[in-house]
């Protein structure tokens, strides 16, 4: 599935991962590829996604890594749109 995760100065990721996980307003959920069309609010924590991740140099120091090897955004809150197998996060 592809992830876009946009913030109000730059995109900070696009690319193709295997998974998504949010922080949601009523808790953490993942995303997995052919996961049904979802809407939510995100609120303070982690984003974490994980696949053959590339990040561009100058937004790498935004990013690190969970002791799982999933790659990982601190966010104080967003929104997170899935359809068609895209996922957008808008990150505050």
């Amino acid at each position: 599935m592809y992830l876009e995760i946009v913030s109000p100065e730059a995109t900070l990721f696009s690319g193709e991962v295997n998974s998504v996980t949010v922080p949601g307003v009523n808790g953490e959920f993942q995303m997995l590829e052919n996961h049904a069309p979802i809407v939510s609010l995100l609120q303070k924590g982690v984003v974490k996604f994980d696949g053959n991740i590339r990040l561009e140099e100058e937004v790498e120091a935004k990013f690190s890594k969970d002791p799982k090897g999933k790659t990982t955004l601190s966010i104080n809150s967003g929104t997170v749109e899935l359809k068609d197998n895209k996922v957008i996060v808008l990150a505050d």
